[in-house]
C-alpha cells in the first residue's frame, strides 16, 4: 500500500489527470452557469462527466503494470494476488473520491446553491468509476485496449444499447446509472443508482480475481 501511494504522488500521471478533470469542471460548469445561471444541477453535472480521469486513472493502475512489466515486482512483494488486486481497489476507490471532492468543491464555487445530496453523488460517482477501472484493467491488462474500451462504451456503444434494450432497461446500464447517481433525472433514484453502479464494480473485480493467471507473462 505504501508503494502505490508512492507511485500516486510521485508519478505525474494522476497529477496530470487530475488537473484535466479541474479544466473540464471549469470549462463545463462555467459554460453552463453564463448560459444558464439558475441551472446548478446541469453546472454540476460536469463534476460527474469528469469521472472519466478517475476511470482512466483506475484502468493504468492494474493494467499499466502489465504494460510496464512492474506487475511481477508487486506480485512477489506482496504474496497473494487476491491482497493486491483488493488494496488497489481500495485505494483508488479512495483516489477516485479525491477527485469527486475536489470537483464537486469547484463546482460549489462556480455555481449556487448546488443541492448536498448532487455533490455527494458527484464525488460516488468518481470513486465508483475509479474502482470499475481498476477491475477493468486487471480484467483486460491492455492499457490501451482497456482505455479504447471504457472510452468507446461511455461514447457510443452505451447509447446504441439503450435504443436496443429500450429507455426502461437502459436506465440500468453504467453510465444511465452514474448519471443518476450525480443528480440527473435518468430513471433511478439516488440510492438505487449507487447500488447498481457499485455492482458494476464488484462484478468486475470478481471477474478479475478469476482470470488471474497463474504464471506471470
Amino acid at each position: 500500500m505504501r508503494a502505490e501511494i508512492r507511485k500516486l504522488t510521485t508519478v505525474r500521471t494522476p497529477w496530470l489527470l487530475l488537473v484535466a478533470a479541474l479544466a473540464l469542471v471549469v470549462a463545463g460548469a462555467g459554460s453552463r452557469v453564463a448560459k444558464h445561471p439558475e441551472d446548478a444541477v446541469g453546472a454540476a453535472a460536469h463534476a460527474g462527466l469528469a469521472a472519466l480521469f478517475p476511470l482512466m486513472l483506475g484502468i493504468m493502475a492494474m493494467a499499466g503494470e502489465y504494460r510496464h512489466r512492474t506487475i511481477a515486482d508487486t506480485y512477489l512483494a506482496t504474496p497473494g494476488r487476491t491482497v493486491v488486486l483488493l488494496r488497489k481497489f481500495a485505494l483508488y476507490t479512495l483516489v477516485g473520491a479525491g477527485f469527486g471532492l475536489v470537483g464537486a468543491l469547484t463546482v460549489t464555487i462556480i455555481a449556487d446553491n448546488v443541492p448536498f445530496k448532487v455533490l455527494a453523488g458527484i464525488v460516488a460517482w468518481n470513486a465508483l468509476f475509479a474502482a470499475i477501472g481498476v477491475g477493468l484493467g486487471a480484467l483486460v491488462r491492455s492499457q490501451v485496449g482497456a482505455i479504447a474500451g471504457a472510452l468507446a462504451w461511455l461514447a457510443l456503444i452505451e447509447g446504441v444499447a439503450a435504443e436496443l434494450v429500450g429507455q426502461d432497461a437502459a436506465r440500468w446500464l453504467p453510465f444511465r446509472a452514474a448519471m443518476s447517481l450525480g443528480g440527473m433525472d435518468a430513471g433511478l433514484s439516488q440510492g438505487t443508482a449507487a447500488a447498481v453502479l457499485g455492482a458494476y464494480a464488484l462484478v468486475f473485480m470478481g471477474a478479475a480475481f478469476a482470470v488471474q493467471p497463474r504464471d506471470l507473462p
